[in-house]
């Protein structure tokens, strides 16, 4: 497993499990096999309503606690300084857990116009040392540089829709000049769509690989930190065997005619979803 370091020291495995969509009384399973296969990085959020199962699940796999990277995410209707620590506070109970390893404000919401004021609530929770380190999801340059002008902390990664479709080139190299780290969500794209390109497949029989495993590589090799996520045992094992293979510079630049700036997800400069 490759390790990033973060912009504060920490240090962050570059792959992780994500539990988007998983039910709570599925995420410890779920979890569960992805500790058993060697991941050591798990992604939840608030708004997943799963912490409870991943807490389970990370008690129940008898690995230490500081080999486990959690993250969570403060969701879009806590943005108040208060609520935001209390919002903390119910996560962390949620997961069981004494200290987070990263807490992330899950989307600026700028219509809002609270994400400041979240941001905040974050730095007073890091100062204090209840999490190791602080960052954003789904920030743009106009939010980022905000946090930069009005606040004393570089987030140390801002968590991204990104994937082969949706490569995002200009914001990570925002991130790259300031430090912090780029975490993609939905990193296999539209799912079946784009792992059926011909593409892919291609690049699969040549390295012996599935299309799945060509994307997590190609991000891997670009710098990102990528969070997958399946409920299947078979393909979440498959999913972390990508760190003893490398793409080619022409895999690469192949890989970059995929880019069509299409996202599946909301557009963070107009998202201000309260739900």
């Amino acid at each position: 497993m490759q390790i990033l370091t973060l912009n504060n020291g920490v240090q962050m495995p570059q792959l992780g499990f994500g539990v988007w969509q998983v039910p709570d009384d599925e995420a410890q399973q779920a979890v569960s096999t992805a500790l058993e296969a060697g991941y050591r990085s798990i992604d939840t959020a608030k708004l997943y309503f799963n912490e409870e199962g991943v807490g389970r699940a990370l008690r129940a796999s008898g690995i230490p606690r500081d080999q486990v990277f959690v993250t969570t995410k403060l969701w879009n209707d806590e943005h108040d300084y208060e609520t935001a620590l209390r919002a903390f506070d119910a996560s962390l109970a949620r997961l069981g857990l004494d200290v987070l390893d990263l807490y992330l404000i899950h989307w600026p919401c700028p219509a809002q116009d609270r994400y400041v004021e979240a941001w905040r609530a974050l730095e007073k929770l890091y100062s204090d040392g209840r999490v190791r380190a602080i960052g954003v999801s789904n920030f743009t340059v106009e939010t980022l540089r905000r946090l930069f002008d009005e606040t004393g902390v570089v987030p140390a990664v801002n968590q991204i829709e990104l994937s082969p479709e949706l490569a995002q080139s200009e914001l990570r190299a925002f991130h790259t000049e300031h430090g912090i780290a780029t975490e993609a969500w939905s990193p296999l794209g539209s799912g079946k769509g784009l792992l059926d390109h011909p593409l892919l497949a291609r690049l699969g029989a040549k390295h012996g690989r599935t299309p799945a495993q060509i994307v997590l590589r190609w991000h891997v090799q670009i710098g990102n930190v990528v969070i997958p996520k399946s409920v299947t045992p078979s393909r979440i094992a498959e999913n972390i065997k990508i760190f003893d293979f490398s793409l080619d510079d022409e895999d690469l630049a192949a890989i970059a005619t995929l880019d069509s700036g299409r996202r599946i997800g909301p557009d963070p400069a107009s998202f201000n979803w309260m739900g």
